[in-house]
Formats: C-alpha cells, sequence, structure tokens
C-alpha cells in the first residue's frame, strides 16, 4: 500500500513540468499611441503643405490654341490656350510652361461700314495642369504682343482692331485713277476731271457698303493674360503624376 502511494506521488511530481510548458502564454496589451495610430490607417492623406500663393497682377504669356474672329465667334464661345512660359516664385516653377487655360467669349462687336471698330473681349476661367488639377481663376487680356493690327483698349480687357483709313484711300484712290484715265481718252483729255470724279463716286460707295475689319487672331497667336485677384495653388496636388 505504502508503495503503490509512492510511486502516485512520483508520478504527480514529475507531471508537474510538461502540464506547466502546455500552458498558453499571455502577452501584454500595449495601447498604440495617437501618432502610431494615424501612421497605421491606409490611405491616410499626406499632411497639407502651405499653398503657392500668386498675387494679382500676375501677367501669364499665352499661345491660343484655336483661331477667333469677330466674323464667326459668338459670346459665349469657348477659349483654349497653354501657358507660353513658366511662372516662377522663389527660384521654383508655380506654373509650368504648357499648362492648359480655358476661358469663353464674353463681348463681341462688329464692325461698322463708317464708323464703329470691331472688339473682342474675353476671360480666362481656369488653369489646368498636367494632372488634371485645376484652379478656377479670374484672368483677362492684358494685351496682344506682336500684333500690328489689333490693340487693347480701355482696362476691361478688350482687343481693338486698328482702322481702315488707310485701307479706304487705297479703295478710292485705285478707282479715281483708272477713271481718270479713260476719261482723258474718251474726251481727247478733257473728260479726264468728269472720269476721275465718277471713279471717285465709284471708290466712296465701295468704301461705304464695305465693314471695317474684324479682329483676327490665329492659332499661335500670343495673348497676355493678367490675373484679376490672388490664387492659391496647392503645391501637392499640382505635382502629382498624371494617372
Amino acid at each position: 500500500m505504502k508503495r503503490k502511494l509512492a510511486l502516485l506521488i512520483l508520478f504527480a511530481v514529475s507531471s508537474l513540468p510538461v502540464f506547466a510548458q502546455d500552458q498558453p502564454q499571455i502577452t501584454p496589451r500595449v495601447t498604440p499611441t495617437a501618432k502610431e495610430s494615424r501612421m497605421d490607417q491606409p490611405g491616410e492623406a499626406t499632411p497639407s503643405l502651405p499653398p503657392v500663393v500668386v498675387p494679382a497682377g500676375t501677367k501669364i504669356p499665352l499661345t491660343l490654341k484655336q483661331g477667333i474672329s469677330t466674323h464667326s465667334a459668338r459670346v459665349g464661345d469657348p477659349v483654349y490656350a497653354q501657358t507660353a512660359f513658366p511662372v516662377v516664385q522663389n527660384n521654383k516653377i508655380v506654373i509650368p510652361e504648357g499648362t492648359f487655360v480655358q476661358g469663353t467669349i464674353r463681348s463681341i462687336v462688329q464692325p461698322g461700314r463708317v464708323k464703329g471698330r470691331a472688339q473682342l473681349q474675353m476671360t480666362f476661367t481656369s488653369l489646368i495642369f498636367p494632372n488634371g488639377y485645376t484652379v478656377l481663376l479670374p484672368g483677362a487680356v492684358e494685351g496682344v504682343p506682336g500684333s500690328n493690327d489689333s490693340a487693347m483698349k480701355g482696362t476691361e480687357g478688350t482687343i481693338e482692331q486698328s482702322g481702315s483709313k488707310a485701307k479706304d484711300a487705297q479703295t478710292i484712290a485705285a478707282t479715281t485713277i483708272p477713271g481718270a484715265a479713260i476719261g482723258a481718252i474718251a474726251d481727247g483729255g478733257k473728260g479726264a476731271g468728269i472720269g476721275a470724279g465718277a471713279g471717285g463716286v465709284v471708290g466712296l460707295a465701295t468704301v461705304l457698303l464695305t465693314h471695317g475689319p474684324d479682329v483676327q487672331l490665329g492659332p499661335g497667336s500670343s495673348v497676355e493674360m493678367v490675373l484679376e485677384r490672388t490664387i492659391e495653388i496647392d503645391k501637392v496636388r499640382a505635382s502629382k503624376q498624371a494617372n
């Protein structure tokens, strides 16, 4: 009996380490900090950077992508252009060359027969970066560099076509001289004055019945845009690669 009891005690003692090894290990839970929690969240936005501020009055050279004429254009028609030179601030490019600019035609004045020059007014409404990031803007036409026929009128960004006085004088002269020559031949020189007068009347009538020249801006024409108010550009969104 004593021997059986001793064997039972020995068996129980020898089983204790094995039982302890089979127990699951419990690891204490550590609560992550707020910073670690934000870093672990998928899709978390990159912290925003201060926007680039482009002040009002900044002039941006543009190149038109389509032709515009007061003869065929209508109010509300879209205007498409691209920046012809980068805009730089603090030795960094904030608006790269080739950025798309979209606008619209606001006003058209058709040229008159005797008085009234053709006028065109357009405004620029958005700046579109290569990746699609868009900045709304109020931009007006400041000038049309390189144009010999159009000039700016007033302070509202109106493009006005130059007058046609020289052309009208040429038209009258072109009809007066042949008329005088025909009159001289017909009456031995006495009819020269009559022929000249008749030719002048024809030339004047032609001028009175003909409209003045239209504003013509062909594809590739240079237009200078000026910002009418300050705009802000998100550097992170503007620099993202296009999908």
